[in-house]
């Protein structure tokens, strides 16, 4: 479901830039398929590396667990591809990727919250969740949250002037902020939790990438901006008389 809202949203965006639609239809069985594969590698070698030992099958069994940060990973390596493959400029396409991966990633978060998948903390915060062995912070619910509150964002700037091909790094940026912060509040004292490195989870490390990203993404599209609007200098002037 979270997919096809995605294809379904950026094709729509695409039609009103007035570009091509057809690479965004096309690339959907792409990305669908190398984030399935990612996210569940990502969920095997780095959530739970423990599940290696059940068979040596496990890695092909993409059902059995994923990763929404290894979803995205493929789905940006299946991107690069794809567009490559294409002879087409990414970079045309991407405030339509963002608008439509923001609200298919909060409908898929609400599917994380219907069956609980990501338990925090015990709390007495009023947003908890009963789980069988108390209260908790539901991750998947406050995930949902953060993705609604930034489509409404991105959807309500998608036409200022100054965010024009912006909104993929604005989003990465966004969403990275909010999701290092809340992991902190995933559960610790279950049976299965997420594995931790050197105290953050793997999620925390790709939103240190993110943010990295969204900050290269927006001063580089500044810069360019900058550069475009910048008056010509006397020598110019001088040059294009002669």
């Amino acid at each position: 479901m979270g997919a096809l809202a995605r294809v379904a949203l950026a094709v729509q965006q695409a039609e009103r830039e007035r570009l091509d639609p057809n690479p965004l239809a096309d690339y959907a069985m792409w990305g669908v398929a190398a984030g399935m594969l990612f996210g569940h590698w990502v969920h095997l070698f780095f959530y739970h590396p423990e599940e290696l030992s059940k068979s040596p099958f496990q890695i092909f069994r993409f059902w059995d667990g994923l990763s929404s940060f290894g979803g995205l990973l493929g789905g940006i390596v299946a991107a690069v591809v794809f567009f490559r493959i294409r002879k087409l400029r990414f970079n045309d396409y991407a405030d339509s990727f963002a608008l439509g991966v923001a609200p298919a990633w909060a409908v898929a978060r609400l599917g994380c919250f219907a069956v609980h998948d990501h338990p925090g903390r015990l709390t007495d915060f009023f947003l908890a969740v009963q789980f069988p062995n108390g209260n908790r912070h539901d991750l998947g619910f406050y995930d949902a949250i953060v993705l609604f509150s930034i489509t409404g964002l991105l959807y309500a700037l998608r036409d200022a002037p100054k965010l024009k091909g912006r909104l993929l790094p604005l989003l990465a940026l966004l969403y990275a902020v909010s999701r290092f912060c809340l992991d902190f509040l995933r559960a610790t004292d279950l049976s299965y939790v997420d594995a931790r490195y050197f105290g953050l989870t793997p999620a925390q490390y790709g939103s240190l990438m993110l943010v990295v990203y969204g900050v290269w993404g927006l001063l580089r599209k500044q810069a360019a901006s900058a550069s475009a609007q910048k008056p010509p200098t006397s020598q110019g002037r001088v040059e294009t008389a002669r």
